[in-house]
């Protein structure tokens, strides 16, 4: 009789995990839904300086480098493949911004030319990255 005793003081002390599991599982979801993701474009810019600046989170950042190609979502883009990258990046999120950034060497018409791409797609939220001085 004692050593049916033993066994259930035993099980009695054992401690239930799975309330502490619940709860840490729900922490996960909770910090991974609510994370904000760094966007990158995938090529290291200088940006020009400017007088006045304005922070604004971006949903679509595009790069230009100093040789005047086009960096989106870490990979170089054709120019004629602009528009159709930028379409896709919009579907998934139609509420974001687009921000360019340029480097300070790269041409204005590159940055026209996404410009152009945007408007037509119907990306009113674009801006520019520069370096506030």
């Amino acid at each position: 009789m004692s050593r049916k005793k033993n066994t259930a003081e035993e099980e009695g002390q054992a401690i239930d995990l799975t309330p502490m599991l619940d709860v840490v599982f729900i922490m996960l979801i909770f910090f991974i839904v609510t994370a904000t993701f760094i966007k990158e474009p995938g090529v290291d810019v200088i940006k020009p300086e400017a007088t006045t600046a304005d922070l604004r989170a971006a949903s679509i950042l595009v790069a230009i480098n100093d040789n005047n190609e086009i960096w989106i979502a870490k990979e170089k883009v054709d120019d004629r493949l602009v528009k159709n990258t930028l379409e896709r990046l919009y579907a998934e999120n139609p509420k974001g911004w687009l921000v360019i950034q340029p480097d300070k060497k790269a041409s204005i018409e590159k940055v026209a030319l996404i410009a152009d791409a945007a408007r037509k797609i119907g990306i009113d939220k674009v801006s520019v990255a520069t370096e506030k001085s």
